[in-house]
């Protein structure tokens, strides 16, 4: 018996391990592949070429990758067209897109599928080797591949690549309402990156139920599904749009979002190149989009609409499994009951007891209340004792996965040496508490959060396991593994991926995920007679991973520290500074800032996630040339003050924001784009973002109540600190990289315009 639980523990953690390989399809060369089949070396030829400088709008590599794509495009036979427009967007950034279309004409009169990702990469130094490099790449090489074949699907297909997403999804936008071909789209696939690594989760966009999309979804049998409701539940609340939203908000066009999030740290920074994407991330995105063209491509894209969702999660063999959201309160109901029925058996047999029974909760609070209070504190211990990492603002450091490694050991060492203190205690009195919580759980997501609903098939394994405990003194040890292996399977990439994708403040995810997976596999490791052993070997293991990740903690060239630096000048009171919003300066920067820095005393210019400048230091004042401020109308309408500004930069600008006092404003067009109503009325105080192309002019036109005063304050940004010809800023070191997100080695002017 002692070999066959050591057996079956052996065989537990290779359960675990297989829970993670078995996510995506394993990398080989493979550029012989055959011509109608997807190769992975073949897309990875797209990435090199896509990703060899920064291309963002308005820089240089912008309009090489386009031309990249449009040849590639045009090689497989494909009539190529472009569409160019101004749009802003919903988020008031404006900016000129040019989007790259093709078409495959199909046999059928009914709706197209439309495949896309986005070609502009990240301002102001990504080389978006995968966001989203890796998505156009699968997308060439899928369409070459499917074209090879020479079958005539039943829908057209259209190829959409479009561009400015990263500044506010305005390709898809100009698409979406702008393209005669959008009304015709009935299904949409995306491709996208929030890392460089990982398996490719997929996530549905609908405005109705997922139920028609997943039986579809099933039915074309992709080899590596990596799906569950409740991450598309969790995606829903984050402020995260891909182009995919667009479609559904303002065409109610369905679709498939399929993108990667691990390696977190190289997103939307210079990290983000050919030789860091992973490969077998790659060949995921392409194993997706195979059997998915083949399928829909000869689908019925008229009726994908539903009022029925379903819930469902991926698991090894059985691929996605899912059922409709009416199972729930049943599921729940028979768990239930089945809970009562087994409390009635036991206490009747005098297996459970009351005082055991009750001694049972003990164990499950400490180990709850313990794991997550260093789960909830992780972040803020982490950057006390590293400050440096307080500037990566992704929040997930490149030692980030050895993090995970380390909170996941103390919380096992916490779970197996306080069941090990509570040894006497008999397993199926210990089951009852875990049971009751996971029911709590259940019943909870059941009624707010229907997309975890999948979290009461495991617990029916618990259920079991009492049930097997009751009735037999010494159970199968191989049994009550079989029992736990469902619970293993579905949760044990959970307690990676919170933390991946949301960041090590959502450590306390993976230590109460690994928790609450401890309670569901107790009916086989409550028989266990080495806990303490076990408590004492995740001990050792978790001083082991805190030792090597403290020797990973340093930054140097495989792992730089984010470091940023700007001049800004105002024009209103005639002042320079050096700015940066670093919190922990580097010798770069430091010899700008360091011997009279300051707090600034006001916010300078957006940013994402609200990262404000941390220091600023005076700067010698450079002339630079202010933009020519022409007012082509002020007069007054009615009750209404209107006025048309036009601005053109008479120095290289490639990004021009506008800031107002507080105001009503009842209309506001930029460039002839009028900005929403909605947009107007919870904008506060930015008005608009113009990312620039060729130096362009910006025109403003307001209208406002005609007793009020309007102020604008115009922010310009150029991305040439480190190569104007009046700075002598030295290069940035090697181990250190910009800073995203933010404004970033750029010339910032302020002026402030007044209207009484």
């Amino acid at each position: 018996m002692k070999f066959s639980r050591t057996l079956a523990l052996i065989l537990l953690f290779f359960a675990v391990y297989w829970s993670f390989r078995s996510l995506t399809p394993q990398y080989t060369t493979d550029q012989d592949a055959p011509l109608g089949a997807f190769s992975t070396d073949r897309a990875l030829s797209h990435v090199k070429e896509l990703s060899k400088e920064p291309h963002a709008v308005g820089f240089p590599g912008h309009q090489r990758a386009r031309t990249y794509i449009i040849s590639e495009l045009k090689k497989m036979g494909l009539e190529t067209t472009t569409q160019q427009g101004y749009t802003a967007g919903d988020w008031g950034n404006l900016s000129k897109a040019t989007n790259i279309l093709a078409r495959i004409k199909g046999s059928g009169n009914g709706k197209a599928l439309l495949v896309l990702s986005h070609y502009d990469s990240s301002p102001h130094s990504s080389f978006g080797a995968s966001d989203a490099g890796s998505g156009v790449a699968t997308i060439l090489e899928g369409i070459r591949a499917f074209l090879s074949n020479n079958e005539t699907p039943e829908n057209d297909i259209i190829i959409l690549i479009t561009d400015a997403e990263e500044l506010g999804l305005n390709g898809a936008d100009l698409f979406v309402n702008k393209h005669p071909w959008a009304k015709n789209a009935g299904l949409a696939l995306n491709f996208e990156a929030r890392g460089s690594g990982g398996p490719s989760y997929m996530l549905i966009e609908t405005n109705r139920g997922n139920g028609t999309l997943i039986k579809e979804f099933t039915k074309a049998n992709p080899k590596y599904p990596v799906a569950n409701s409740l991450a598309y539940s969790i995606y829903k609340m984050l402020p995260n749009d891909t182009d995919l939203t667009v479609f559904r908000e303002d065409a109610d066009i369905d679709g498939f979002n399929f993108a990667f999030i691990d390696d977190h740290f190289d997103y939307h920074t210079a990290l983000d190149n050919y030789e860091r994407l992973d490969r077998k991330t790659l060949a995921h995105q392409g194993s997706y989009l195979m059997p998915l063209l083949a399928h829909f491509s000869n689908a019925d894209l008229d009726n994908l609409k539903s009022l029925d969702d379903y819930v469902y999660f991926n698991i090894p063999i059985f691929n996605l499994v899912s059922y409709p959201f009416e199972w729930i309160w049943p599921a729940f109901g028979i768990a239930v009951l089945a809970f009562v029925l087994l409390l009635f058996s036991g206490f009747k047999k005098q297996v459970l007891k009351t005082n055991d029974v009750l001694k049972g909760f003990v164990p499950v609070l400490i180990t709850l209340m313990v794991n997550g209070a260093v789960g909830y504190f992780c972040w803020a211990i982490i950057t006390w004792w590293y400050p440096g990492y307080k500037d990566m603002l992704h929040g997930f450091t490149y030692n980030g996965h050895t993090y995970i490694a380390v909170y996941v050991m103390f919380s096992l060492f916490i779970c197996f040496y306080t069941y090990h203190k509570f040894r006497k205690t008999p397993t199926p009195s210990l089951l009852v508490a875990p049971i009751f919580i996971w029911l709590l759980i259940c019943g909870l997501v059941a009624q707010y959060l229907k997309g975890a609903s999948f979290f009461i098939v495991p617990l029916f394994g618990l259920l079991a396991g009492l049930l097997v405990t009751i009735n037999q003194k010494k159970p199968n040890p191989f049994l009550m593994l079989f029992l736990a292996l469902p619970a293993v399977l579905i949760y044990s990439p959970f307690i990676k991926m919170f933390p991946v994708g949301l960041g090590l403040k959502m450590m306390v995810a993976a230590t109460l995920f690994t928790t609450l997976l401890f309670f569901l596999a107790l009916p086989f490791l409550g028989q266990l007679k080495s806990k303490r052993r076990l408590a004492y070997l995740f001990l050792l293991l978790f001083f082991a991973f805190g030792i090597t990740s403290h020797i990973q903690s340093d930054f140097n060239e495989e792992r730089p520290k984010p470091s940023s630096l700007l001049y800004v000048y105002n024009t209103d009171d005639d002042s320079a500074l050096w700015a940066t919003y670093d919190k922990v300066l580097i010798d770069w920067n430091g010899q700008f800032i360091n011997e009279n820095k300051r707090k600034p005393k006001a916010e300078t210019i957006s940013s994402k996630y609200r990262t404000n400048l941390n220091y600023v230091a005076d700067a010698p004042k450079k002339q630079l040339e202010a933009s020519y401020i022409d007012t082509v109308m002020d007069t007054i309408v009615g009750e209404n003050r209107v006025i048309e500004l036009c601005i053109t930069p008479k120095r290289t600008v490639n990004r021009l924001e506008v800031f107002t006092n507080p105001i009503n404003l009842s209309k506001a067009k930029v460039n002839q784009i009028e900005l929403s109503p909605y947009f107007l009325e919870n904008r506060k105080n930015r008005l608009v973002t113009h990312y620039i192309s060729n130096n362009d002019f910006t025109e403003l036109q307001l209208q406002f109540p005609k007793d009020s005063v309007l102020e604008l304050t115009l922010y310009e940004a150029s991305n040439d600190l480190l190569t104007h010809p009046d700075f002598s800023i030295p290069k940035r070191p090697k181990n250190s990289i910009p800073t995203p997100f933010v404004l970033n080695d750029a010339i910032l002017t302020i002026k402030t315009l007044r209207f009484e």
